[in-house]
């Protein structure tokens, strides 16, 4: 036991600064692409990937289909085998059963209005964060982390707000230069409106791959996966420039559950430095 408090408070602080790193690993994937519009000093860490032991790796992944009815619990993120590469330059072309693949999940996507549910993220070092999310097109979504974890993420239509509740700080992101903006937009035909690289389809899922290129950061993919069955989202994968992947799967999805319009409000008051 640790008699000196100071003792006890420098490792509560190392304990706590962990989880908000871990919760960060999501933040760093979803904002790869974007520059602050307004910075209250929220570190977001590069780890180098580690061997995940026994974690699936697949470079078609594969798993059980999940549904909140038939798998309450949390389900297992299916990780894309790190050493993968997806060159573009054969993937100009995709077949009529790829095109109807792809034409799937942009129907699927495009007839989302709200969605509530749960998520289980993998970060690049294997690390595991739990929380809640809500959806509510076009544009706005709040991801909440599980204590101890401080971390909100909340997009109110045209910015991103990553917020530390503990610290008191967020940065504010165009939402437009963020991958999320794929999942919210109102309407969206991912063969037309995105630059699809990959489309592959099994039993399980419907995977279909995104790619951005920007001249001053890289390259960044986001990997939408949805259920061969039954058509519901289960994961996405973003690969920031680095060539790190943060997964996060979802389950328990409710598409009928009224939304407190509240919860996608960006405060730019109470955070001192932010806009307004």
């Amino acid at each position: 036991m640790l008699k000196d408090p100071a003792l006890r408070s420098a490792k509560s602080f190392v304990s706590r600064g962990a989880a908000v790193a871990a919760a960060l690993l999501v933040v760093a994937s979803l904002i790869a692409l974007a520059a602050p519009l307004s910075a209250q000093t929220v570190p977001i860490p590069k780890p180098s990937p580690k061997d995940r032991g026994s974690i699936q790796l697949s470079e078609a992944p594969r798993g059980p289909v999940t549904t909140a009815a038939a798998q309450p619990t949390p389900p297992e993120p299916i990780i894309p085998d790190p050493r993968r590469n997806v060159p573009t330059s054969i993937f100009q072309t995709f077949d009529a059963n790829q095109k109807a693949q792809a034409a799937r999940v942009s129907a699927y996507l495009s007839s989302l209005q709200s969605l509530v549910g749960n998520f289980v993220q993998v970060g690049p070092d294997g690390t595991k964060t739990k929380g809640d999310f809500y959806i509510q097109k076009p544009g706005k979504v709040r991801f909440e982390y599980d204590p101890p974890t401080p971390i909100e993420i909340i997009a109110d239509g045209s910015s991103l707000a990553v917020r530390d509740r503990n610290l008191a700080t967020q940065d504010i992101y165009p939402l437009s230069q963020t991958p999320l903006r794929f999942l919210l937009s109102d309407r969206i035909d991912l063969m037309k409106d995105t630059n699809v690289v990959n489309v592959s389809a099994d039993d399980v899922f419907i995977s279909v791959t995104i790619e951005e290129k920007q001249a001053l950061v890289g390259t960044s993919r986001l990997m939408l996966m949805v259920g061969a069955k039954d058509g519901q989202l289960k994961q996405w994968t973003v690969t920031d420039p680095q060539g790190y992947d943060t997964t996060v799967a979802v389950y328990n999805l409710d598409t009928t559950k009224k939304i407190d319009p509240g919860l996608f409000k960006i405060d730019f008051t109470r955070y001192p430095g932010s806009p307004g």
